[in-house]
C-alpha cells in the first residue's frame, strides 16, 4: 500500500514516533469484526515463522540471525535501552495503564502498546530501531481487516546500507512469505459458523 494509507490514519504512533520513517505498508489478508486485534497479534507472533514459509525465506531469516551473531549488530549493548531507549518512555505517565500489553513472546521484539485498533512492537539493534505497527480498519465492505507498517529509524550509515541492502530480499521475498503464513493462521482461527437449529433438530445442552 501506498505510505499514505497510514500516514492519514490517526493512529497513536504518530505522536510517539515522528522521527520515524514510514519503510513499508502493508494489507493483511485477515478479514473479520471489529473488535479482533488482539486475534491478529496472536497470529502474527503465536506460531514460529518462518517455519511453513518457503525455503528460501526461511534460509534468509536465519542467514540474517547468524550474519548478525558474526558481526555483532545484535549484542545487548546496541539493542532497547542501551543504544536507544524503548518508545514506551515516550508514553505519558497518565496513559501507560492504558497501554496494554499482549502477554505473548513477541522476541525478537518488544511491545509497546494495543489498543483497541492499533498496536505496536519495536526492536532495536547496531542497524537500526524499528516498530512494527498493526492497526485494524474498515474493509470497505462493512468488514474489518488487518494493516502492518514497518516504522525504522537507521543508526547513521551503517543502519541506511543495511535497509538498502536487505529492501529487495525483504518487499519480494520476505513480506509476501509472512503475509501468506499470517494469512493461513487467520484462517485455521476463524470460528466456524455456528448452525442454527431447527424443530427438527433440538438443541442439546
Amino acid at each position: 500500500l501506498l505510505p499514505s494509507e497510514h500516514t492519514d490514519r490517526a493512529w497513536r504512533i504518530h505522536a510517539l514516533a515522528p522521527d520515524f520513517a514510514v519503510e513499508d505498508v502493508w494489507s493483511l489478508p485477515t478479514p473479520g469484526g471489529p473488535d479482533e486485534l488482539p486475534r491478529l497479534v496472536e497470529a502474527i507472533f503465536g506460531g514460529e515463522f518462518p517455519q511453513g514459509a518457503p525455503r528460501l525465506v526461511g534460509w534468509l531469516w536465519e542467514a540474517r540471525w547468524k550474519l548478525g551473531g558474526l558481526l555483532h549488530w545484535d549484542d545487548p549493548g546496541g539493542g532497547l535501552e542501551a543504544r536507544v531507549p524503548s518508545l514506551r518512555d515516550r508514553i505519558p505517565a497518565d496513559e501507560l495503564p492504558a497501554s496494554g500489553d499482549p502477554g505473548l513472546d513477541l522476541d525478537p521484539f518488544s511491545p509497546v502498546y494495543l489498543l483497541g485498533d492499533e498496536f505496536a512492537a519495536e526492536l532495536a539493534n547496531r542497524t537500526v530501531h524499528a516498530i512494527m505497527h498493526l492497526g485494524w480498519v474498515p474493509d470497505g465492505d462493512g468488514g474489518y481487516r488487518g494493516q502492518m507498517a514497518v516504522l525504522v529509524k537507521p543508526n547513521g550509515v551503517l543502519g541506511w546500507l543495511y535497509m538498502t541492502g536487505i529492501k529487495p530480499f525483504r518487499r519480494y521475498l520476505v513480506y509476501p512469505a509472512l503475509l501468506g503464513y499470517v494469512g493461513k493462521r487467520w484462517q485455521a482461527t476463524t470460528p466456524s459458523p455456528t448452525r442454527p437449529t431447527t424443530a427438527a433438530e433440538p438443541a442439546t445442552g
